[in-house]
């Protein structure tokens, strides 16, 4: 099983409950319609990584970033950076058939995360920058979510359960895009625009 640390203990999460579409930027950049109902989808722990690899057998891959938050009790314990990984191209086709993402979505190596820290502070000051080769590329916070964290919970726990250390990612804003490998990500947490978390990744 892949694990994660908050803080210097290591964690196995069972799943990463993920939500999309919940910037009205990044819809409109994906040219996606606003749905009606909160979009789900699961990547499982097979997808979990501390590294960030460019997916073998892959010509193109779109990195996500989005603030994600470490479950225990069905509350916020901590909080992380992560990246979605996903191969867009794939997912295109996807979406066009009216089948399933996991394929552009749940491969392995596709839920990169920093290390979490604990967190029991207001979540509607946290906000999200990432860097790529010192170039700001994506920047976000609380206040543009469609789904806030909390209404996210609740609806996901109307079909699935959290366990204990399971991590949520909130969506990504705008600026989705490729990289290649030796690019340089710098992911950024911040509360009350103080940046709280960073972490660095080497695209292997």
């Amino acid at each position: 099983m892949n694990k994660i640390f908050l803080e210097d203990i290591e964690i196995t999460p069972s799943k990463v409950v993920c939500i999309g579409r919940n910037y009205m930027d990044h819809i409109a950049e994906l040219n996606n319609e606003v749905p009606e109902d909160m979009v789900f989808f699961i990547k499982p722990n097979s997808a979990i990584s501390d590294k960030l690899n460019f997916p073998q057998n892959q010509n193109s891959c779109h990195y996500e970033a989005e603030i994600s938050f470490l479950i225990e009790d069905d509350k916020i314990s901590g909080v992380g950076f992560g990246l979605d990984l996903t191969l867009r191209e794939v997912q295109s086709k996807l979406k066009e058939k009216g089948l399933p993402w996991e394929r552009a979505k749940a491969f392995d190596g596709s839920a990169v995360f920093s290390k979490f820290i604990k967190f029991n502070d207001d979540i509607s000051k946290l906000g999200i920058e990432l860097y790529i080769n010192g170039e700001l590329k994506q920047k976000a916070d609380y206040s543009l979510m469609i789904n806030k964290p909390l209404d996210i919970i609740k609806e996901a726990k109307t079909f699935l359960s959290f366990e204990d250390k399971d991590i949520l990612m909130s969506g990504t804003p705008k600026g989705v895009g490729a990289f290649k490998k030796g690019d340089i990500f710098l992911g950024k947490l911040l509360f009350n625009d103080k940046v709280i978390l960073e972490q660095e990744f080497k695209v292997l």
